[in-house]
């Protein structure tokens, strides 16, 4: 039987908190940011393809 490392748990239990919304906080930045990039590549590439008539 394996020895359960309390020292582990508590670790777990104390950080969890603090790093699930951080992660959340800047996976949401961080897809915002790619987004606005993805964006403004497309606004520049239909300027510079627009034909004028």
């Amino acid at each position: 039987m394996k020895k359960v490392k309390w020292n582990m748990i508590l670790h777990w239990v104390v950080f969890f908190p603090i790093i699930l919304p951080l992660c959340m906080v800047f996976g949401a930045v961080q897809g915002a940011v790619q987004m606005a990039e993805r964006v403004i590549n497309q606004i520049w590439a239909d300027l510079a393809s627009s034909s004028v008539e």
